[in-house]
């Protein structure tokens, strides 16, 4: 009896001993946010994603789906860059160009009705529930006239995540 005792004391022993640590907490008592990684493989399917969860998000609201843009993916990527040399989260580019100006000039033909922009080391499924946190970006995202949307990152060597998202008719 006393073996057996033994024995499945050190067997719990050593299965406590694998269990994850508990995470680190900030002053605020939340979870400190981990560093996310993108991958290649992984960066080709976060687009169709944050569609999914869009469309999620609009359906909910009763508004019409979106398809993905090639032309507003374009000036998404060119923005999330151009944020990250300008180490700063807004919407005018480097050379002072506006969001429209950026969509026109990758021959997007609709009309550009807006832009919801990210600076941040969270996942793009935390952003876009961070962006429907915000009055501006979430009307962007539900806006009833939208049909397009167009989505990019860009992540600097340190883990950085510059998110743009655009939508247009």
């Amino acid at each position: 009896m006393n073996r057996r005792t033994a024995l499945i004391l050190m067997g719990s022993s050593a299965l406590a001993a694998c269990a994850p640590p508990p995470p680190a907490l900030g002053p605020d008592g939340r979870p400190l946010p981990k560093l996310y990684r993108i991958s290649a493989s992984d960066g080709e399917r976060i687009p169709f994603r944050v569609l999914d969860s869009v469309n999620a998000l609009r359906q909910g609201a009763g508004v019409a789906a979106l398809q993905l843009d090639p032309n507003l993916s374009a000036a998404a990527a060119t923005h999330s860059r151009d944020m990250s040399l300008q180490n700063r989260p807004w919407h005018f580019g480097s050379d002072g160009s506006s969001p429209i100006d950026r969509a026109r000039r990758v021959g997007y033909s609709g009309r550009l009705l807006g832009e919801a922009i990210s600076e941040t080391y969270e996942s793009e499924l935390e952003t876009v529930a961070a962006w429907m946190q915000e009055t501006g970006a979430r009307r962007v995202i539900l806006d009833p006239d939208a049909r397009s949307m167009g989505f990019a990152y860009f992540q600097e060597p340190n883990g950085k995540i510059w998110y743009t998202l655009t939508v247009g008719t």
